[in-house]
Protein backbone atom coordinates (compact mmCIF):
# COMPACT_ATOMS: atom_id res chain seq x y z
CA UNK A 1 0.00 0.00 0.00
CA UNK A 2 2.82 2.39 0.89
CA UNK A 3 4.63 1.67 -2.36
CA UNK A 4 1.41 2.30 -4.32
CA UNK A 5 1.02 5.70 -2.63
CA UNK A 6 4.58 6.66 -3.56
CA UNK A 7 4.08 5.56 -7.17
CA UNK A 8 0.85 7.56 -7.40
CA UNK A 9 2.64 10.63 -6.03
CA UNK A 10 5.14 10.30 -8.91
CA UNK A 11 2.38 9.82 -11.47
CA UNK A 12 0.65 13.01 -10.32
CA UNK A 13 3.89 15.00 -9.87
CA UNK A 14 3.41 15.39 -6.12
CA UNK A 15 6.65 16.58 -4.53
CA UNK A 16 7.93 17.91 -1.24
CA UNK A 17 10.26 20.88 -1.65
CA UNK A 18 10.61 19.91 -5.30
CA UNK A 19 11.67 16.32 -4.50
CA UNK A 20 9.71 13.21 -5.36
CA UNK A 21 9.07 10.76 -2.55
CA UNK A 22 11.21 7.64 -2.59
CA UNK A 23 11.48 4.44 -0.66
CA UNK A 24 13.83 1.63 0.16
CA UNK A 25 12.65 -1.74 1.44
CA UNK A 26 14.59 -4.06 3.74
CA UNK A 27 13.49 -7.36 5.25
CA UNK A 28 14.87 -7.66 8.78
CA UNK A 29 13.63 -11.20 9.56
CA UNK A 30 13.23 -10.36 13.25
CA UNK A 31 16.89 -9.74 14.02
CA UNK A 32 17.39 -6.50 15.93
CA UNK A 33 20.92 -5.97 14.66
CA UNK A 34 19.70 -6.65 11.10
CA UNK A 35 17.04 -3.99 11.59
CA UNK A 36 19.59 -1.43 12.78
CA UNK A 37 22.03 -2.35 10.01
CA UNK A 38 19.32 -1.97 7.35
CA UNK A 39 18.26 1.38 8.81
CA UNK A 40 21.88 2.61 8.75
CA UNK A 41 22.32 1.56 5.12
CA UNK A 42 19.02 3.15 4.11
CA UNK A 43 19.89 6.59 5.48
CA UNK A 44 23.56 6.55 4.47
CA UNK A 45 23.25 8.02 0.98
CA UNK A 46 19.66 9.19 0.84
CA UNK A 47 17.87 12.31 2.00
CA UNK A 48 15.82 10.27 4.45
CA UNK A 49 13.01 12.09 6.23
CA UNK A 50 11.58 9.12 8.14
CA UNK A 51 11.55 5.38 8.64
CA UNK A 52 8.41 3.29 8.16
CA UNK A 53 8.82 0.22 10.31
CA UNK A 54 10.13 -1.89 11.79
CA UNK A 55 7.36 -4.39 12.29
CA UNK A 56 8.49 -5.96 15.56
CA UNK A 57 8.61 -4.27 18.96
CA UNK A 58 12.07 -5.67 19.70
CA UNK A 59 13.37 -4.06 16.50
CA UNK A 60 11.57 -0.77 17.18
CA UNK A 61 13.25 -0.50 20.59
CA UNK A 62 16.59 -0.26 18.79
CA UNK A 63 15.67 1.60 15.60
CA UNK A 64 13.61 4.31 17.36
CA UNK A 65 16.59 5.77 19.30
CA UNK A 66 18.56 5.68 16.02
CA UNK A 67 15.82 7.75 14.39
CA UNK A 68 15.92 10.15 17.31
CA UNK A 69 19.69 10.65 16.87
CA UNK A 70 19.10 11.52 13.21
CA UNK A 71 16.11 13.72 14.04
CA UNK A 72 13.68 11.68 11.93
CA UNK A 73 10.47 9.88 12.90
CA UNK A 74 10.20 6.11 13.08
CA UNK A 75 6.65 4.95 12.35
CA UNK A 76 5.83 1.30 13.01
CA UNK A 77 2.81 -0.40 11.51
CA UNK A 78 2.85 -3.33 13.95
CA UNK A 79 4.95 -2.68 17.11
CA UNK A 80 2.63 -2.88 20.11
CA UNK A 81 4.91 -2.91 23.17
CA UNK A 82 3.48 -0.35 25.65
CA UNK A 83 7.00 0.80 26.62
CA UNK A 84 7.33 2.34 23.15
CA UNK A 85 4.62 4.85 24.17
CA UNK A 86 7.07 6.53 26.57
CA UNK A 87 7.78 9.83 24.79
CA UNK A 88 10.79 10.58 27.02
CA UNK A 89 12.50 7.37 25.94
CA UNK A 90 11.19 7.25 22.36
CA UNK A 91 10.36 10.87 21.37
CA UNK A 92 10.38 10.27 17.61
CA UNK A 93 8.55 6.92 17.64
CA UNK A 94 5.00 6.65 16.34
CA UNK A 95 2.77 3.72 15.53
CA UNK A 96 -0.34 3.07 13.47
CA UNK A 97 -1.64 0.31 15.76
CA UNK A 98 -2.66 0.60 19.41
CA UNK A 99 -0.33 -0.53 22.16
CA UNK A 100 -0.90 -3.74 24.10
CA UNK A 101 -2.52 -1.63 26.84
CA UNK A 102 -5.61 -1.40 24.61
CA UNK A 103 -5.73 -5.17 24.09
CA UNK A 104 -5.29 -5.73 27.84
CA UNK A 105 -8.19 -3.38 28.55
CA UNK A 106 -10.35 -5.33 26.10
CA UNK A 107 -9.41 -8.60 27.81
CA UNK A 108 -10.49 -7.13 31.16
CA UNK A 109 -13.87 -6.21 29.68
CA UNK A 110 -14.26 -9.72 28.28
CA UNK A 111 -13.41 -11.31 31.64
CA UNK A 112 -15.84 -9.04 33.50
CA UNK A 113 -18.60 -9.68 30.94
CA UNK A 114 -18.36 -13.46 31.41
CA UNK A 115 -17.56 -13.36 35.15
CA UNK A 116 -14.18 -14.97 34.63
CA UNK A 117 -11.71 -14.23 37.42
CA UNK A 118 -8.38 -15.78 36.47
CA UNK A 119 -6.20 -17.08 33.66
CA UNK A 120 -2.81 -18.41 32.73
CA UNK A 121 -0.69 -16.69 30.09
CA UNK A 122 1.70 -18.29 27.61
CA UNK A 123 3.95 -15.68 26.02
CA UNK A 124 7.02 -15.39 23.82
CA UNK A 125 10.22 -14.08 25.40
CA UNK A 126 10.79 -10.80 23.58
CA UNK A 127 9.57 -7.19 23.78
CA UNK A 128 6.19 -8.12 22.28
CA UNK A 129 5.62 -10.97 24.73
CA UNK A 130 6.94 -9.35 27.89
CA UNK A 131 5.22 -6.05 27.05
CA UNK A 132 1.92 -7.84 26.55
CA UNK A 133 2.18 -9.79 29.79
CA UNK A 134 3.10 -6.63 31.67
CA UNK A 135 0.08 -4.79 30.23
CA UNK A 136 -2.29 -7.68 31.00
CA UNK A 137 -0.97 -8.05 34.56
CA UNK A 138 -1.40 -4.33 35.24
CA UNK A 139 -4.91 -4.22 33.77
CA UNK A 140 -5.95 -7.38 35.62
CA UNK A 141 -4.53 -6.16 38.96
CA UNK A 142 -6.45 -2.89 38.65
CA UNK A 143 -9.67 -4.85 38.03
CA UNK A 144 -9.11 -7.44 40.77
CA UNK A 145 -8.57 -10.24 38.25
CA UNK A 146 -5.80 -12.80 38.64
CA UNK A 147 -3.06 -14.15 36.41
CA UNK A 148 -2.36 -17.45 38.15
CA UNK A 149 0.77 -18.29 36.18
CA UNK A 150 2.84 -17.34 33.19
CA UNK A 151 4.61 -19.77 30.90
CA UNK A 152 7.43 -18.62 28.63
CA UNK A 153 7.80 -19.82 25.06
CA UNK A 154 11.45 -19.30 24.16
CA UNK A 155 11.69 -18.04 20.58
CA UNK A 156 15.43 -18.78 20.54
CA UNK A 157 15.12 -22.53 20.83
CA UNK A 158 11.39 -22.75 19.97
CA UNK A 159 10.31 -24.48 23.14
CA UNK A 160 8.63 -23.90 26.48
CA UNK A 161 10.59 -23.16 29.61
CA UNK A 162 9.45 -25.81 32.03
CA UNK A 163 6.86 -28.52 31.57
CA UNK A 164 3.84 -27.01 29.81
CA UNK A 165 1.59 -30.02 30.38
CA UNK A 166 2.27 -30.12 34.13
CA UNK A 167 1.78 -26.35 34.40
CA UNK A 168 -1.60 -26.42 32.67
CA UNK A 169 -2.90 -29.60 34.32
CA UNK A 170 -2.06 -28.27 37.79
CA UNK A 171 -3.39 -24.77 37.12
CA UNK A 172 -6.46 -23.65 39.09
CA UNK A 173 -7.85 -21.99 35.94
CA UNK A 174 -8.83 -23.37 32.56
CA UNK A 175 -8.56 -20.06 30.70
CA UNK A 176 -5.27 -19.66 28.85
CA UNK A 177 -4.23 -16.52 26.98
CA UNK A 178 -1.56 -17.11 24.34
CA UNK A 179 0.41 -13.90 23.70
CA UNK A 180 2.66 -14.86 20.81
CA UNK A 181 3.11 -14.26 17.12
CA UNK A 182 1.41 -16.82 14.90
CA UNK A 183 4.75 -17.97 13.44
CA UNK A 184 5.54 -19.61 16.79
Amino acid sequence: MFKAAVLLSHQYNITIDGEFLGWQVAETTGGIIDALSDACRAVLNLNTVGIIGPELSRESQLVAPFGEKLGIPVISYASTDPDLSDKKTYPTFYRTVPSDDTAASSLVKLFIRYNWTSCSIIYQNDAFGSGGVKAINQAFNQSKLTVTQTVIFDIGYLGFRGDLKVSLVNSPTRIVIVWAESIY
